[in-house]
């Protein structure tokens, strides 16, 4: 605490009890919060948006694309305290006057029907959530929403991709077959929507954001910076071409490493000032179909290099959740003498189903026939949890150190920290016994792999 810099809000509130205090008015550019990005072995980021830019973005994005009107009850179902509780719990929705439910807890305590129940009785019409949350409801109570009235008009999912088995079950059985879906990408960096469609001017298609937002030009690039044509089936890495309003202003107190980690990938000219020489590299792989749709395939180290072969962790997530049995799934690399590395998956039933060898070979068949035969785990690990953070996502990275047998970190930070080492003891005793412990794996090698999934 700074005398007269800082202040304790309790203390404020009793000086001002009753009094109207008016809006300090601010320049645009004045800096409205930091948002700092998760780190796992690398300095977080603070993330610094404006106040004009920011706030006309959020609220643009939550009026076209949230569908948001004055008889409408909105609820995003996320933590104010990530990048998007603030933009579409706090600031857009706010400046649209949106009628907003907000509630404590998780959603599936006391009972798998908890959101459900809230819809209906609160008369929710709007709902907000994400993938992982989507998966974490499936799982617990697929069959739960059927049991409760509630009606929404509009459903969206954020925050990372989505598998098209996942989406089904959100629109079949969330949405009741009557709400359009809005899948949406973007990060804390951007400040509101990338890629997402327009609900209903726009087609929904199960796996795939949609095209840019109003405003937001996309485009994907090689290693080369060459561009990836849509629809040649080819993956990159997508950038924006073009500046936009949410965009963040600068990593706090270090404009350098905002350069170096975000422009500096495909830009060829550092002295140039014109803003087409500096497309923002966003760090996720995606593909774009002949119709201008993007599906983004997760971050770009996380994908598993195969023989030459990029797999992304969500194509192969996806494949493992079209077997019946299997509520989640997480897709790591683990070292190869003759591949270099090969994937393996890690999964989690639905209540009811029990593991078995069974389980196991429809995941590597139903991999192989959607992908292909490259894509075949080396081996499927079949858990009753996976270690995930507090806000719900799974950890590949320290799936992928036990599977690799590097140390795991700190793991106390966890939601189930208690999993971890189930896990570990598990598939080392496993892998042991098999006499697949890694030997004189290459420094560089370990290197990769202690990065994967790093990002989240």
């Amino acid at each position: 605490m700074v005398e007269g810099r800082d202040h304790f809000v309790d203390e404020l509130l009793t000086d001002y009890r009753g009094k109207r205090v008016d809006p300090v008015s601010m320049p645009a550019e004045a800096p409205l919060f930091l948002m700092y990005t998760s780190g796992t072995t690398a300095q977080p980021k603070g993330c610094q948006h404006s106040t004009g830019g920011y706030l006309s973005y959020v609220t643009g994005t939550s009026k076209y694309y949230q569908d948001i009107h004055p008889e409408d009850v909105y609820w995003c179902f996320a933590d104010i305290g990530w990048i998007t509780g603030h933009s579409y719990i706090v600031y857009g929705p706010l400046s649209v006057a949106a009628t907003s439910v907000m509630y404590e807890g998780v959603p599936t305590f006391p009972d798998p029907g908890r959101p459900w129940r809230i819809a209906e009785r609160l008369g929710v019409n709007i709902f907000h959530t994400a993938p992982t949350t989507i998966r974490m409801m499936r799982k617990s109570g697929p069959d739960e929403p059927a049991k409760y009235d509630y009606n929404f008009k509009h459903m969206t999912t954020v925050g990372e991709p989505i598998e098209p088995e996942v989406w089904r079950w959100y629109y079949d059985v969330v949405g009741k077959g009557k709400a359009a879906v809005v899948d949406t990408w973007w990060q804390t960096e951007t400040g509101g929507f990338l890629g997402t469609t327009l609900p209903g001017l726009q087609d929904m298609k199960p796996g795939s954001c949609g095209p840019g937002a109003l405003g937001i030009y996309g485009v994907i690039y090689d290693e080369d910076g060459n561009e990836i044509e849509a629809g040649s089936g080819r993956g990159g890495n997508i950038c924006i071409r073009n500046p936009w309003p949410g965009f963040m202003q600068t990593i706090w107190g270090d404009p350098d490493r905002f350069v170096a980690t975000y422009f500096q990938k495909y830009n060829r000219d550092p002295n140039s000032k014109d803003w087409h020489d500096w497309p923002y590299f966003t760090g996720d792989g995606a593909m774009q179909a002949a119709d201008g749709y993007f599906r983004i395939v997760g971050r770009v180290d996380d994908v598993i290099n195969v023989a030459g072969h990029r797999l992304g962790t969500k194509e192969l997530e996806s494949a493992a959740l079209t077997v019946e049995e299997v509520g989640e799934a997480a897709a790591v690399p683990a070292y190869d003498e003759l591949k270099g590395r090969v994937p393996e998956v890690f999964v989690s039933l639905k209540p009811g189903y029990e593991a078995s060898h069974e389980v196991e070979e429809r995941v590597k068949q139903a991999t192989a026939k959607i992908i292909g035969p490259i894509a075949r785990p080396a081996h499927v690990w079949v858990t009753n949890d996976l270690p995930k953070t507090r806000s719900g996502k799974i950890m590949r990275r320290v799936i992928a150190s036990i599977s690799n047998f590097i140390d795991v970190g700190d793991v106390t930070t966890l939601a189930n920290p208690e999993v971890v080492e189930e896990i570990r003891v598990a598939v080392q005793k496993a892998k042991m016994d098999a006499g697949e412990v890694p030997k004189d794996v290459p420094k560089e090698v370990l290197d990769e792999l202690r990065r994967f999934g790093e990002s989240e």
